[in-house]
This record gives structure tokens, C-alpha cells and sequence, in this order.
């Protein structure tokens, strides 16, 4: 093909009777091309208002999923698949010293989650110690013994293990092959050394509470020669008897043979490391952690007050009274709409308690100020009541029936009527008599879609029909929990849907942009085509009138 800039010429004629032709094709073709793509331009606007929505979207997703996260440990979800998250489970030992004794240098308490919280007064009484024996003075540690033989070693309720000495051996080695059996036998050995030249050998029992036993099997009675044994077979240096702990719990005395006790009590561990004085004891309290309480409401706090102040972004005008660049979903409908829900949700009050009877109020930005000294005061003596401010709670008259999962919008109190058959199979579940609000699966009870019931899921572990009453409540961090993952979830929350129709709106719009784009330049290829023939002509053209100005000068002439 014939490029434009091969054609275009600036022609003019010395004779005063030719006109010079000069024209911009490439301008020309700009000019024709760009009018095709400017409908391109415009879907390219549409594409890039789209991605900043899809941006701001994603961000507003991402904060509403910080409180939906924030929320879940304080909606106390007991009793459903997510029952590991109820920060209301958490338990914390509290220690109250009775009597001149130091109750935290005493002992420690754990307590495993939904264990009972309970008071119990201990008494330690003595401590689990470890066997402890020793040898005579040797006057080196690195020198040969001399002495050969073989002895067995164990501590009691172990395996018993040989350990096989040779004359060439010093005290160090010896340790060293005792304790490279202390897996098996329990003992662990030592080289003391005692003063400059006097080293002895400490033999100790791993556990406590355990007796270490010692005794020749063959050649030379090594341990009696080192002075471990007498000569009845038994220990001649005991510089520790082994010990079992022991501690009163209420009045009732318990032996274990570890300072660390966790079979008194189901899901406690006591921790013991100093006796109680005489006529001292230490109070334990379970409880629940308070302090993991208030740290999960501080979060709380936080991750609303980080999408609240994100949520005045977007409301921001410019001094003409315009949205700033920034409020990129000013005037939007979500935003609108969860921002609204939030603030319903916020504002829910339970037996008249409301976030201000536990700390929290507003600034004047909306912004959630905690006050710790209110929120102290409120765990401390109404944690109940916290608790059912903040989450959810269904009770059950029958026993039977287990929550799995719920929605979030069934009545207040309503009687499930369960029907089971002659071999007490669950058949069905109702309501005023209204079976189609449940679904039956083996033993669950399934709330059926569109109805309040949408998302509770129940197992009933019965074989006898009856009519089981029921009562909800729907907390505060319950309620946010449900606005903001309704909003949020990556799944199918709105959020994913605006984003995925944006998303996809682009994809179509990149495609129109493309198939414009490649239109256009077809086009741009038949103007040139179309300019350079134009040229050829115009260049001809000028050609046969120069060479006829020619001919008409030589007849003048």
C-alpha cells in the first residue's frame, strides 16, 4: 500500500496561471477516525466511573467484613457450627489470697472454654518433689574410674534400663550413657562438682513423685564403689525423697504425684508451686474472661468507627456543594441502606440496657467513644445482662431439640410441633399447624427459604412427638453480625453482586471499546487507501498541467 507520507506534496507552479494543491491528509484521517471513536470514548468513561464504584465497593466490603468478624465472638454463637468463636465461653481463674499468702506466686489456674464457673478454696499442703540420690567424692571427673560392671536403673512404674561401664570410662562419660537412656528409665545424671578436685554424680528422676531404683547385674557393684548404694542395696546419699503433691479442694484432701494437677476438676488445671502457710488458703474463681469480653467489644468499637469514618468520605461535598473525587458512592442506595441498618442495629435495647449502660456513646461524628470504667463496672456486676445486649439466645422447653444454625427474623416465642412415627422417626415439624415452614432431613429441622424461619436449623434427638415452646432474642452484635455479612459475604452478599454486575458490565463494555476500536481502524485503513488515490490523481493532474504550461511557453516564445 501507498503510505500517505509517500503521497502527500506541497506542488506550486512558477506560472502565474497554475494553483498550488496542498492538502493534510493525515490530519484529515485523524480527524475522521477520532469521530468514530469518540462513542469508544465515552463507553471508556463509563468503564473507568465502574471501576472506581467496584474499588469503593470492595473497600466498604472489606470494613462492613471487619465487624461482621468483630460481631461473631459477641452474637455468642453457642450451640450452632460456629460455637468455638463465643467469646462468652471464654474462662479466666481469678485468685483471692485468705490469710498472709501470696496467691499468684502459689499457684495458677487454667480453665478450659464452657467449663462451669464455680468457687473452691484451696489449701496446698505439700509440693511434688523428684527423687534425688548422689555419689561419694571422685577426685576428677575426666580421669578413668577403673571400674567395670553392669547396673540396672529405673524410676518407679518405668522400664528398667542397663547401663554397661567400663574400666576406661570417667565420671562424665558415665553420665553420659546414663542420660542417653533417660527416655526409657526416667533418670537424668549430673556431674557436680563439689570443690576444685571433688566431683559427684547427682542421679534424678525426671517426674516427680517417682522413687528411682538402682541395682547391679553383673561384674563390679559400679554403684556401690561410687557410694550411690550401701551395701543393704540401698541409697547411701539421698539428698531428695520423691514427693507427691498435695492439696485440699473444699476440705477434701487430693494426692498426685505432679505439681501439675488436671484431673480434680473437669476442664481445670492447677498449677501449684508453694505451700499455703498454716490457716491460709487461696479462693479460686472461674469465670468468664472478662477481659477477652471487653477486649472483643473494644474490636468491636474499632471496626465500626473505621467504616464510619470511610462512610463520611463519602458524603463529602466540595465548597461549590458538589460531591468531593472522593465520595465516589455519594447518594448511593447501598451505602444508604446499610448505613441506615447499622444505626438501627446500634440502637437496639434489651430490657432497657443500650450501648450507653455498658461505655459506649457517640461523638459528634457518629464515631463510638468507649468509656472502660462503665464497660469494668458493667462485666463486673451485670455481665448477664451484657451478654443478652449484645447477643443471641433461644431457649427450649424440651431438651430434645439442639440449635444448629439460625436466620434472623424468626417471632419472638412460638411452639415447634414435632411428629415422630410409630418408630419414633422424625416425620415433621410445624406451626399453628403449618408444616411447609420446615423441611425434614433425617433428625434436622430446616427452616424452609422465605420464610421467618430461613436459615434456623434444628437437630431433634427425641422418639416421642410434642409441642416444644420456643423464645428468641436478638442482641445487638447479633443483629450488626447479620447487616453487615448480609452486605459483605463473598459469597452472595450484595456487596458481590454490585461488584460482580459492575465487573461484568466492564467486561461488556471492554468489548464494545474493542470492537469499535477495531472498526475504526479498518476505517482508518480504507482512508488512506482512499486519500492516497486522491493524491496519485492530484499528483497527475499536476503533472500534465505543468508539461502544458511548458508546450504554451515555447510557442510564446
Amino acid at each position: 500500500m501507498t503510505t500517505i507520507s509517500s503521497v502527500t506534496t506541497n506542488t506550486s507552479s512558477t506560472s502565474t496561471t497554475s494553483s498550488a494543491v496542498s492538502t493534510d491528509w493525515d490530519a484529515l484521517i485523524e480527524e475522521a477516525v477520532a469521530a468514530k471513536l469518540t462513542k469508544a470514548d465515552s463507553i471508556e468513561t463509563k468503564i473507568t466511573a465502574n471501576e472506581a464504584k467496584i474499588s469503593a465497593y470492595q473497600e466498604m466490603q472489606s470494613l462492613l467484613q471487619d465487624i461482621a468478624d468483630a460481631a461473631q465472638v459477641l452474637r455468642a454463637p453457642s450451640g450452632t457450627l460456629a460455637k468455638e468463636d463465643d467469646v462468652f465461653a471464654d474462662r479466666a481463674s481469678y485468685l483471692t489470697a485468705n490469710g498472709d499468702v501470696d496467691a499468684s506466686s502459689t499457684v495458677s489456674v487454667t480453665a478450659d472454654r464452657n467449663v462451669d464457673v464455680g468457687t473452691y478454696d484451696l489449701v496446698v499442703k505439700q509440693l511434688a518433689k523428684s527423687h534425688k540420690v548422689t555419689s561419694d567424692s571422685v577426685g576428677s571427673k575426666t580421669e578413668d574410674l577403673g571400674h567395670a560392671g553392669v547396673f540396672s536403673l529405673k524410676v518407679e512404674g518405668g522400664s528398667a534400663v542397663e547401663i554397661t561401664v567400663t574400666e576406661d570410662m570417667s565420671l562424665a562419660e558415665l553420665a553420659k550413657a546414663i542420660n542417653d537412656t533417660s527416655a526409657t528409665s526416667g533418670v537424668q545424671a549430673t556431674v557436680l562438682q563439689v570443690s576444685s578436685g571433688s566431683y559427684k554424680l547427682v542421679l534424678t528422676a525426671t517426674a516427680t513423685g517417682k522413687a528411682i531404683t538402682a541395682a547391679a547385674v553383673s561384674g563390679d557393684d559400679v554403684l556401690e564403689t561410687l557410694g550411690i548404694l550401701g551395701e543393704d542395696g540401698t541409697f547411701a546419699n539421698e539428698l531428695q525423697a520423691a514427693q507427691d503433691a498435695i492439696i485440699e479442694l473444699d476440705g477434701v484432701e487430693i494426692t498426685r504425684d505432679s505439681n501439675e494437677i488436671d484431673d480434680a476438676i473437669d476442664g481445670l488445671t492447677f498449677y501449684i508451686y508453694n505451700v499455703t502457710p498454716d490457716d491460709t488458703s487461696i479462693t479460686v474463681e472461674i469465670e468468664t474472661d472478662y477481659s477477652a469480653v471487653k477486649e472483643a467489644i473494644q474490636a468491636l468499637v474499632d471496626a465500626y468507627n473505621a467504616y464510619r469514618e470511610w462512610a463520611i468520605t463519602q458524603q463529602e461535598l466540595t465548597t461549590g456543594g458538589t460531591a468531593s473525587d472522593d465520595a465516589v458512592l455519594f447518594g448511593d442506595g447501598t451505602l444508604r441502606s446499610v448505613n441506615r441498618s447499622v444505626a438501627s442495629a446500634l440502637s437496639t435495647m434489651v430490657d432497657e440496657l443500650s450501648l450507653a449502660g455498658i461505655g459506649i456513646t457517640y461523638d459528634s461524628s457518629n464515631l463510638l467513644v468507649l468509656d472502660e470504667d462503665t464497660l469494668d463496672e458493667a462485666l463486673l456486676e451485670n455481665l448477664n445482662d451484657v451478654q443478652a445486649l449484645l447477643s443471641f439466645d433461644l431457649t427450649s422447653s424440651s431438651t430434645d431439640l439442639m440449635l444448629l444454625a439460625r436466620g434472623a427474623s424468626a417471632p419472638a416465642s412460638f411452639t415447634l410441633d414435632v411428629t415422630v412415627d410409630a418408630s419414633g422417626a422424625l416425620t415433621s415439624a410445624s406451626i399453628g399447624g403449618d408444616s411447609s415452614l420446615f423441611t425434614i432431613s433425617g433428625t434436622r429441622i430446616v427452616g424452609a427459604t422465605g420464610t421467618a424461619y430461613e436459615g434456623f436449623s434444628f437437630v431433634f434427638t427425641g422418639d416421642t412427638s410434642q409441642s416444644i415452646d420456643i423464645t428468641t432474642s436478638y442482641g445487638l452484635a447479633e443483629l450488626l453480625y447479620s447487616v453487615a455479612d448480609g452486605a459483605a459475604d463473598t459469597t452472595d452478599g450484595t456487596l458481590t453482586t454490585l461488584i460482580d454486575s459492575l465487573t461484568d458490565q466492564n467486561t461488556d463494555y471492554a468489548a464494545k471499546v474493542s470492537d469499535i476500536e477495531s472498526k475504526a481502524e479498518d476505517y482508518r485503513a480504507t482512508l488512506e487507501t482512499r486519500y492516497a488515490n486522491y493524491q496519485a490523481a492530484i499528483s497527475k493532474a499536476q503533472s500534465t498541467l505543468a508539461y502544458l504550461e511548458a508546450i504554451l511557453a515555447a510557442e510564446d516564445d
